[in-house]
């Protein structure tokens, strides 16, 4: 079989003109088709109001950047410290891993509430549900990357005379590493979602309740804008983390 190679103009080119014939089909189809534009708006209307109103939708994003990039930090930093737990206390893990994954299985929209009845409804409950979005994948995947490493791998360290302390510095962790980065990549967009279900729950600012006042208000325009900026703000944060990697790894083979 002769596999056909893309060129680098194909590869940008290709996904421009897929989603430029989308738009154009959204922008013309549309309209002819006889939907009101208070319930579909056309992506010119939606720029324009996204142009116009920048200010608003800016000024509440600035929250939701913030409780999301809080429960980042937050959900991550708690799960790579538990995922160090679980690996060197396996009767730990055996007990509560389980626990922790069927935890999991709780829809997010059917916790939130909970979260937002418990802890009120200021920033807090709204950083809790975006941490939780970001706990579990980092869990698994750095529970999994710390146990990478191989009986004879740890044998050879112990040969060596090497602490827990190094062999997890120079053994375990180098081997979790593509593994943390490819959940923070995750944690970068779905942080951004559970900042706006905890604002759909119970807020008067934020992305989230300009979609929420923005639906009921039959605001289509506004709603899709704030839908949009919501998307951008996750690309924004998945292209950090992705760069933070780069970087990373740039180091680490020039330390090599």
């Amino acid at each position: 079989m002769i596999k056909h190679r893309l060129s680098i103009v194909e590869m940008t080119g290709l996904p421009a003109i897929g989603a430029g014939s989308l738009l154009a089909a959204w922008q013309w189809l549309i309209p002819a088709l006889g939907v009101p534009a208070y319930i579909l708006p056309t992506p010119a209307a939606v720029v324009r109001t996204f142009a116009t109103e920048w200010r608003f939708l800016l000024l509440n994003a600035v929250p939701t950047w913030y409780e999301a990039l809080l429960g980042f930090l937050l959900g991550n930093i708690l799960a790579v410290l538990l995922a160090i737990v679980f690996v060197y206390n396996p009767r730990l893990r055996t007990a509560y891993f389980p626990v922790v994954l069927l935890f999991n299985t709780i829809p997010v929209l059917a916790l939130a509430p909970i979260i937002i009845l418990v802890f009120g409804l200021g920033i807090l409950p709204k950083v809790i549900i975006a941490a939780l979005l970001c706990f579990f994948p980092t869990l698994v995947n750095t529970t999994r990357g710390l146990n990478l490493a191989t009986a004879n791998e740890l044998e050879l360290m112990h040969v060596l005379s090497a602490s827990d302390w190094e062999t997890f510095w120079r053994l375990r962790a180098p081997r979790a590493t593509p593994l943390l980065f490819a959940s923070l990549r995750i944690s970068a967009t779905t942080c951004v979602i559970g900042a706006i279900v905890g604002e759909w729950i119970g807020s008067n600012e934020g992305l989230g309740a300009v979609i929420i006042q923005s639906t009921f208000n039959y605001q289509a325009e506004r709603l899709f804008a704030a839908v949009l900026l919501a998307s951008l703000s996750g690309i924004v944060f998945f292209t950090a983390v992705a760069q933070i990697e780069r970087i990373f790894h740039r180091q680490q083979r020039q330390s090599g």
